[in-house]
């Protein structure tokens, strides 16, 4: 006799996972069993890294480990609890010291991720009663953190001024608070928001900013500072950024005023409810923040790398989304032909994945650039495009 399958509330799951396979969306992980660098094993396979986020290749820095190391033998592994109870170290002070130095703010708060970051800030300084306007490619974070605050987001056209204005001028005089959020860098593009213009922006329609220098942090500025500081932004603005990007370590952070900081340490719930950074991932922080701000070279060679790579794209007739930071994004055809040149890539020793929706509105192949990489190994990536 033939029995009937027992149904059970999970069974959503198949469907679902089948509709992420037939649409190209699936995704998997790639396991890394070397340190970070510009080579690394993939699956037992060496490849040459270039979808890594670490710019300028501190990750694998010998002075970041040693940082990491001296940390865990004098605080132990973990900091044992949230800031407000047992988990505030000395090591977290000074590492947002040195964050808003480098910021150029007047306080900084330590997060113990970026996504933790804005998800906490944003919800803390807006609410049911308030306006957020966010560019449309956006991070993932900012919008979540929108969704959270209870806030009306209403989204802009990507860089574009003019729909930034409109929505300004039809929504603005609604509410009581109205915050404009943009990503610096954006990170699948790689191009550049318009700091200066929503600066002036928010200061006519009397709105707070909010910029996630995730991808910007090390990599622009003189000092490292990141894309409000390469542009000479000094007003008062909401500064959000990453410590596991150009930094090579762990954590998130929020930089600004001495109120704002101590607005949050009260009211953010991702600072106050979760278990303070590591101390290996704070002192990893401190050392690459020292580096970033001593070390010009490293953006130098960086920046060196980037025009090399622009110059050799403009040879081969291809054109990038944008060249304006270490992420350039290809954009190649559809998602099996954005499959297909990622496998050519592969085969050829080369990590760069195809990044596919939903994650972006287009595929494409997703390249970053890191200080590390010799001029050798972007004609190999050139060599290998061109024969794709």
């Amino acid at each position: 006799m033939k029995t009937e399958p027992i149904s059970t509330p999970y069974d959503w799951l198949d469907r679902s996972l089948d509709s992420i396979h037939k649409a190209n969306w699936y995704r998997s992980t790639q396991t890394i069993t070397s340190k970070a660098g510009t080579i690394a094993t993939i699956d037992g396979r060496e490849m040459l890294m270039f979808a890594s986020n670490n710019y300028l290749g501190l990750a694998g820095d010998r002075r970041l480990i040693e940082a990491a190391i001296r940390a865990t033998e004098m605080y132990g592994t973990g900091s044992t609890g949230s800031r407000l109870v047992t988990g505030h170290l000395a090591l977290h002070e000074e590492l947002e010291t040195a964050i808003a130095d480098l910021k150029n703010t007047e306080a900084a708060l330590v997060f113990s991720s970026g996504y933790l970051a804005n998800l906490g800030t944003i919800a803390a300084i807006v609410g049911a009663r308030d306006l957020i306007l966010g560019d449309e490619y956006n991070h993932s974070c900012l919008k979540k953190g929108g969704l959270l605050s209870g806030a009306t987001a209403i989204d802009y056209q990507h860089l574009d001024l003019a729909d930034l204005t409109n929505k300004l001028q039809e929504h603005r005089a609604k509410y009581r608070r109205c915050l404009i959020t943009t990503d610096s860098v954006f990170s699948m593009d790689g191009d550049l928001a318009p700091l200066r213009e929503i600066m002036d922006l928010a200061y006519q329609y009397d709105c707070m900013v909010l910029v996630d220098e995730a991808h910007g942090t090390g990599v622009f500025g003189d000092r490292g500072g990141g894309l409000t500081q390469a542009m000479g932004i000094q007003e008062n603005l909401i500064q959000v950024g990453t410590l596991s990007k150009a930094l090579g370590s762990l954590g998130g952070y929020v930089a600004g005023s001495a109120k704002l900081i101590d607005y949050l340490r009260n009211r953010a719930a991702t600072w106050i409810y979760t278990t303070a950074l590591s101390p290996a991932d704070t002192g990893a922080a401190i050392a690459a923040i020292a580096i970033v701000k001593t070390e010009a070279i490293l953006r130098q060679q960086l920046w060196q790398n980037v025009a090399l790579f622009k110059q050799g794209l403009e040879n081969l007739g291809i054109q990038a989304i944008a060249v304006d930071s270490p992420i350039i994004a290809i954009e190649v055809g559809d998602i099996p032909q954005t499959l297909q040149i990622a496998t050519h890539l592969r085969e050829n020793g080369i990590f760069a994945p195809a990044i596919r929706p939903p994650t972006v509105p287009t595929p494409r192949i997703r390249l970053t650039l890191m200080a590390s990489h010799t001029q050798v190994q972007i004609q190999f990536l050139m060599q290998c495009l061109q024969s794709w």
